[in-house]
């Protein structure tokens, strides 16, 4: 009985029974909410999802985030965290192994925030993006203030009332989500986006910036830690302050910002000075110089007038100068006048020297010495052309047109040789051809079955084409088509169900038109 019952159980493929099982589990447990450490993981896999395990001090389940969601966690899974995933749990029938889908994963309680907070702080501090060294000075009187925060909470209002009453300027506001997945991924494209602008563009650059938002818990100021926000942060060009929560809240970016305040409002105040309190510095400022301007001029007059007394009288210091002068100036005089007479009487001695006589005869020499080497160069051209003409005159006496007509019959001849030799090769190689053609053709007559339908036989073939070569093939075809050595005729096969099948008739065959042969018509 018991191998009798056994022999009803039903039979199940190893696919049906990985699916049974699967089905079973998702319709049975649903969404659940694990709490688990995270092991084995090592990043999105090159597809885009995330594989890694979840395990206490007794068990572990695989878990498993596809790519559309991993890319939407607000937290993304770390080696050695403790979180609470929420999904469905599955199977994977390759590998005959349970698993949790998970759709969302949130860190499991502040402790573990915490000690997240101070893993990503050492790294990050590690590759120097807190460094007093990389912070900018805010400017003094910025002329337009960037602010990026929610255009909808109250920190953007304190923080517009406060540059009304403290100094009035151009703000800007860039609308972001200061709480949820998409905080951090908004803020540093709001960073990147002032920083790309182009001073004296249409939108114009701001010369300081506010990352602001209200007070919160840890998890509602998480995405102020996150490491793409840090390093937006540290990546700026224009200076920023940080004003994220209350004075006692602090994250990641105060410590790469510029500067950090307290409170939003604080931030306003030191991006813009007090307008009358700059009135009032810059009347101290004024005073005070006017007063040491003056101090200044009466001191610089007090030591004119004790230097002046120690100095000589004008007319003192010009008398010895004035007396030099008088004598240089008759000495002077009495010298120009010996040097003209005494070039005077040089060029009187040249002028006795020179006569015209010298310069025409030295003329005519040069131009007798000029005709003579004309004389000469015309007859060494002569000579030289007529050297050429000689040399030239020679080698022509020797040029004849019949030594170029016997090498060009000579290869004329050699041409017609060529093209004999190729004619007859070019016939042979037909003749080779033709012959291999015809023995091969021949070969296939031999071997072709048409040479067996001469000998009486013939082929069977069903209603495709294909060949039947058994007798219950064309009892299950019906409609048959038989070749004969001389052409094809069409058959048709019947059994009765449930009679005996009596021997093989002539088939019912009628002979084929030459138009229905030739299209291969079964009927």
């Amino acid at each position: 009985m018991a191998e009798r019952a056994r022999g009803n159980i039903a039979e199940f493929t190893v696919t049906e029974l990985s699916g049974a099982i699967k089905r079973a589990m998702e319709e049975n447990f649903g969404y659940v909410r694990l709490r688990g450490e995270i092991s084995g993981y090592r990043g999105p896999h090159s597809s885009g999802h995330a594989y890694f395990a979840l395990k206490d001090d007794r068990a572990k389940i695989e878990a498993v985030v596809w790519k559309g969601v991993f890319g939407g966690l607000a937290f993304k899974p770390e080696e050695g965290l403790e979180v609470i995933a929420t999904g469905k749990v599955s199977t994977f029938p390759g590998t005959s192994k349970y698993q949790i889908v998970i759709e969302s994963l949130e860190p499991a309680g502040a402790g573990a925030l915490m000690a997240l907070l101070e893993e990503r702080k050492k790294k990050l501090a590690a590759e120097g993006l807190f460094d007093d060294s990389r912070k900018k000075p805010l400017p003094f009187l910025p002329q337009i203030v960037g602010i990026i925060t929610s255009p909808t909470g109250a920190v953007i209002r304190d923080m517009l009332h406060g540059f009304t009453e403290r100094f009035p300027m151009h703000v800007i506001l860039w609308p972001v989500r200061c709480q949820g997945e998409t905080c951090a991924a908004e803020v540093s494209a709001a960073i990147r986006g002032f920083n790309r602008l182009a001073p004296g563009g249409r939108v114009p650059r701001p010369d300081v910036l506010i990352v602001a938002r209200g007070g919160g818990a840890v998890e509602d100021l998480w995405g102020y830690n996150e490491e793409i926000l840090v390093r937006a942060v540290g990546a700026s060009d224009i200076p920023i302050i940080s004003a994220v929560g209350h004075e006692t809240d602090w994250t990641l970016i105060d410590l790469a910002a510029d500067a950090r305040a307290p409170t939003p409002t604080k931030a306003a105040e030191w991006a813009a000075p007090k307008y009358s309190e700059l009135l009032a510095k810059i009347a101290e400022v004024s005073a005070r110089l006017n007063a040491g301007v003056f101090r200044q001029v009466e001191v610089k007059r007090a030591s004119l007038k004790s230097a002046s007394r120690g100095l000589p009288r004008p007319q003192d210091l010009l008398s010895l100068p004035r007396q030099r002068f008088d004598s240089t100036a008759s000495r002077l005089e009495r010298s120009l006048s010996g040097f003209a007479s005494a070039s005077r009487g040089r060029m009187n001695t040249l002028a006795a020297r020179l006569n015209m006589r010298l310069l025409t005869t030295r003329i005519e020499r040069a131009g007798d010495k000029l005709t003579a080497f004309d004389k000469q160069l015309a007859t060494v051209y002569a000579r030289a052309l007529q050297r050429r003409r000689i040399a030239f005159t020679r080698p022509s006496g020797r040029l004849q047109p019949g030594l170029l007509r016997y090498p060009a019959q000579r290869g004329r001849d050699r041409l017609d040789a060529q093209s004999a030799r190729a004619s007859r090769g070019f016939t042979e190689a037909i003749a080779r051809r033709r012959h291999t053609l015809n023995a091969r053709a021949q070969l296939l007559n031999s071997l072709g079955y048409k040479n067996v339908l001469e000998r009486g036989f013939a082929v069977v073939r069903d209603s495709a084409g294909a060949m039947v070569r058994r007798t219950e093939a064309a009892l299950q075809t019906g409609a048959l088509e038989i070749q004969f050595a001389d052409g094809r005729v069409a058959a048709h096969t019947s059994v009765e169900v449930g009679k005996k099948q009596p021997a093989p008739a002539a088939p019912v065959a009628k002979q084929l038109t030459t138009k229905e042969r030739d299209q291969g018509s079964l009927l």
